[in-house]
């Protein structure tokens, strides 16, 4: 089964070897057909500490590596 991968911006780099990351979706509501943004934070592990606050980053499903950091920030090469 493949991972999913999302796209958003770091909105925090406090911590160590964590990022919180802001993805946000577009959907269309089912009677109104009015187009909707919805966000949500996600909690990531980057491992070298790289990305910065304003970064638009990709993020990976991965195992649970806290109590709240279940996405890896990819990097690509």
């Amino acid at each position: 089964m493949p991972k999913r991968v999302l796209q958003g911006v770091v909105t925090s780099d406090k911590n160590d070897k964590t990022v919180t990351v802001l993805v946000e979706r577009r959907i269309k509501h089912p009677l109104y057909k009015k187009t909707i943004r919805s966000s949500k934070k996600y909690a990531a592990h980057d491992e070298n500490n790289q990305a910065k606050t304003g970064d638009v980053v990709r993020i990976e499903e991965s195992r649970p590596i806290s109590k709240s950091k279940k996405w890896q920030v990819v990097y690509d090469a």
